[in-house]
């Protein structure tokens, strides 16, 4: 039994299932980053732990095509915990805040043994973009490359060393490419948990299975955290959206059609 789904499943109501939850032109979207759970000390700096954590959120407001505005942190921030070291988890929140005009207007903060911090980011858009409204024969692709994210976290957990610019370490948010792209693709997610798994989340919302065109290496359809952006179209919209990625330098691959049955995720669940 996956908990996660499980949990959620008691909360029923059309504001849930989606990277955020649209209330008029506002989108709420929330994610917790947590120390021996989404990371380990050792293999982050406190500047990237901070920079990782509000990115990801940020990555949900993107793919639901709005725009993020404020944000609140919550933190639990270790008793041992220098003033040099507040200074750089303040400083690394306030260049991310900086970058996508975000502004902090509050939150909360809490002493602990590990280092947690939970994001909530109020966004704005008029045209939202939902997991719903994938159509039968509509194609199916994702930006960018998969497997890099889970590749690197194997070499972590061997004791290895991965390069800064990793995505795994900095995802690379395609947001430039997605708001361009936006009024011509039918529905969006960005890819947190896998491939398969979040297309499977598609599936089911949309009751539909998929016709793959390209074929997968387990590691390319598994690796969560890729934060790349996992999307449907009218094949009419084709050449408009190849000019798209091609003026803002995003690779995009076209890997299957929408069709009539059942999608069933094959890789690990990397939930509780």
């Amino acid at each position: 039994m996956n908990k996660e789904d499980f949990f959620i499943s008691g909360f029923q109501n059309s504001f849930i299932g989606d990277d955020g939850a649209v209330v008029g032109e506002f989108v709420y979207s929330k994610d917790l980053f947590c120390e021996d759970i989404h990371f380990k000390r050792e293999w982050f700096s406190l500047t990237q732990i901070v920079e990782k954590s509000f990115l990801v959120n940020i990555s949900d407001a993107i793919v639901m095509n709005a725009k993020p505005k404020y944000t609140l942190i919550g933190i639990k921030i270790p008793k041992n915990f220098t003033k040099d070291e507040l200074l750089e988890i303040n400083a690394a929140f306030k260049k991310i805040a900086s970058l996508y005009n975000i502004t902090i207007i509050g939150g909360d903060t809490i002493a602990g043994d590990k280092l947690d911090i939970s994001i909530t980011i109020i966004s704005q858009t008029k045209n939202p973009i939902f997991r719903k409204g994938v159509k039968v024969g509509d194609y199916l692709a994702h930006t960018g490359e998969l497997g890099e994210s889970l590749k690197d976290l194997n070499r972590l957990f061997m004791g290895q060393k991965i390069s800064k610019n990793s995505k795994f370490i900095r995802p690379k948010l395609k947001d430039k490419f997605f708001y361009k792209v936006a009024p011509f693709i039918n529905s969006a997610l960005d890819i947190s948990d896998g491939l398969y798994k979040d297309l499977s989340r598609l599936g089911v919302i949309n009751q539909i299975g998929f016709k793959f065109i390209k074929k997968f290496k387990k590691n390319e359809a598994c690796s969560g955290e890729e934060y790349e952006i996992l999307f449907s179209f009218n094949k009419k919209n084709l050449q408009k959206i190849k000019a798209i990625a091609q003026k803002t330098k995003t690779k995009i691959t076209i890997f299957a059609i929408a069709k009539r049955g059942k999608f069933k995720n094959q890789c690990k669940e990397n939930h509780f």
